[in-house]
């Protein structure tokens, strides 16, 4: 009896621990006993679909057409790269940036592009993958007022105002570091530069990408020292928390991205 009771225990613990060591692998004890996987690395490609949450309001990494209804972009056109590597075709889901972390963090999506910097924030409640672009802080202005604002103690005074667009980097950069200038809030991210353009604000600080993008677009607006920014950023992609076996699929897939020229071939039709 007693070597009966030590067989069958041994038999549990190696039925405890296999189930164990599968979960651990990625899956879950689904009906009937068997396993269902929980990563989206399989999930991704079981469902036909890659959802991609994107604000559609920062070119040149998303854009939203008001006109057609469709989506460009150099994120656009990687979120496009990284459906095809998996299998299935992309779905954009419309979010604005204070909306972006809940809904990834809420399931909406698989995963969060179009330009997001990453933040010590924002890593508190998701991943980010791999950076593909290092990208900081600078200005944007009339031309003919370039040289008024070539540092902070320069924009940060009275009378100068500086508009800014809520809910992301760009709005918690201004409120840090803007005192004495007046601030514009304006929530329309895809006209915040006409503003400028009219004479109804003076300047904008955002990342040094869009500063030169936008300066391409308008020629009476001229990027201030974009090589030369006000606070180091990076750009990265948001994936859920805790998916380990995603993540470390889309930090390869950067990887490749960012070394064997696809990234800078769709970045070519943007920014040449």
């Amino acid at each position: 009896m007693r070597r009966r009771s030590t067989l069958t225990a041994l038999v549990l613990a190696a039925a405890i621990g296999g189930t164990a060591c599968a979960t651990q692998a990625g899956t879950a004890p689904g009906p009937s006993g068997r396993h269902r996987s929980t990563t989206l690395l399989d999930k991704v490609p079981e469902s036909g679909v890659l959802r991609v949450c994107t604000t559609g309001d920062y070119r040149p990494f998303s854009y939203l057409d008001p006109a057609t209804k469709s989506y460009t972009g150099i994120d656009i056109d990687m979120a496009k790269n990284l459906a095809t590597s998996l299998g299935v075709k992309p779905r954009f889901v419309a979010t604005t940036w204070a909306e972006l972390m809940g809904d990834l963090t809420a399931g909406k999506c698989d995963i969060g592009m179009g330009g997001v910097s990453v933040t010590l924030a924002r890593a508190q409640d998701v991943y980010f993958g791999t950076p593909y672009l290092v990208d900081g802080k600078a200005a944007i202005a009339r031309c003919e007022n370039k040289s008024k604002y070539q540092s902070m103690k320069g924009i940060d005074r009275p009378g100068v105002r500086v508009i800014v667009n809520p809910g992301g980097t760009n709005e918690a950069f201004v409120k840090t570091n803007i005192h004495e200038a007046t601030v514009i809030t304006h929530t329309d991210n895809t006209t915040v530069f006409d503003e400028i353009v009219a004479g109804r604000a003076d300047v904008m600080i955002t990342d040094s990408s869009e500063t030169e993008y936008q300066a391409k677009l308008e020629p009476e607006l001229c990027a201030i020292n974009p090589d030369r920014p006000f606070a180091f950023g990076e750009k990265a992609y948001l994936l859920p928390r805790g998916d380990e076996e995603f993540k470390e699929y889309v930090d390869q897939w950067v990887h490749l991205a960012v070394h064997d020229g696809t990234y800078d071939g769709y970045a070519a039709d943007w920014v040449g």
